[in-house]
């Protein structure tokens, strides 16, 4: 898009309108300006899980925050979205392309109370507010004398019941509560990974464009993009792909990579809390792993091709490793699709 006097205009920036997606929305704004040197500008809009108000674990997840989004976006009503990963389904839609994952945030979830009470010493009948079934799984099994209330709303809203006594505990993110800024007198408890793995993708931002889009736009958008984040969260969204569950599905799987090796802990969980079955691997992903489990996507990585087809490889071998033990008498009872 140009102005009369063919100076470029700004770039429009799709964005939730809820509170946390306008400030992750404006730190790529910020950091996108810096690169290309024009103007980027918000445009807020109205995704279905703004307005439905239905518990996520009813309605499901696959899209119910970026459907309209990427819509607008294929309409020309904006030139790139932001997203939190996580909420994205795996399969990619036709015309767009994720053109960056900047730097990863804090992947842990951390559980907030009024007195600094640790999880699994809240006392029989606490109250512990969380919307997904995966940390539902989760409280369930660290806090088993505990209450789950199924809930929704923003983050201050989930702050202010715990405030008031309304409930013992939420359960949040920590890159939303290191986003926003929230500051509050509530106590946090960092749930560590090893124990409580995330969701596919939590902590990252995925930047989304059309495949069309300016090279000017895709270049500057190449220049956020961070190599291990990337390499990361394509492991962990080819596991959910794998086990064909759904973003919303009682699952976890966090990778951390280090220089050529990455470790990943992934986990399937019965919606109850009462069973898990887990992985717990390190492995390189200059391909031998791959071509020792049986997959020629990606096995020369360490030719210094390409290294993402590589760990998608791995993330869809994980995913059949689970099913294999019997993950999915544990997803499909009622989140698979």
């Amino acid at each position: 898009m140009t102005t009369s006097n063919s100076r470029p205009g700004p770039i429009r920036l799709g964005t939730r309108r809820s509170a946390l997606a306008q400030a992750q929305s404006g730190h790529v704004a910020t950091a996108l300006e810096a690169v290309i040197g024009r103007p980027v500008v918000l445009v807020p809009i109205t995704s279905e899980g703004d307005t439905n108000r239905a518990s996520l674990s009813e309605i499901g997840g696959q899209g119910i925050f970026a459907t309209r989004l990427r819509e607008a976006l294929l309409a020309g009503e904006c030139d790139l979205l932001v997203h939190s990963l996580k909420d994205l389904p795996t399969a990619q839609p036709d015309g767009l392309v994720i053109a960056a994952t900047p730097l990863r945030e804090d992947a842990r979830d951390v559980a907030i109370t009024r007195d600094g009470i640790p999880l699994q010493q809240l006392a029989p009948g606490s109250l512990v507010g969380t919307g997904s079934p995966r940390r539902i799984a989760q409280v369930r099994r660290r806090a088993p004398r505990a209450e789950v209330v199924d809930i929704r709303g923003n983050v201050d809203s989930r702050l202010s019941r715990v405030a008031t006594g309304e409930l013992d505990a939420v359960i949040l993110a920590a890159a939303g509560l290191s986003r926003l800024g929230a500051d509050s007198p509530l106590r946090r408890e960092e749930l560590g990974l090893a124990e409580w793995p995330t969701a596919p993708g939590q902590g990252s931002l995925a930047v989304e464009t059309r495949t069309d889009a300016e090279p000017e736009l895709l270049a500057a958008l190449a220049a956020l993009d961070d190599h291990d984040t990337r390499l990361a969260v394509t492991v962990e969204r080819a596991i959910l792909e794998g086990l064909d569950a759904g973003c919303q599905a009682p699952m976890a799987a966090h990778a951390a990579v280090t220089g050529s090796e990455v470790r990943v802990r992934t986990v399937v969980y019965a919606p109850d809390g009462a069973q898990r079955i887990g992985l717990d691997v390190t492995e390189s992903l200059n391909g031998e792993y791959i071509r020792r489990n049986g997959s020629g996507n990606g096995a020369d990585a360490a030719d210094g091709a390409d290294p993402m087809p590589a760990a998608r490889a791995l993330g869809l071998i994980l995913a059949r490793r689970l099913l294999d033990q019997g993950a999915a008498d544990l997803v499909s009872r009622e989140h698979s699709s």
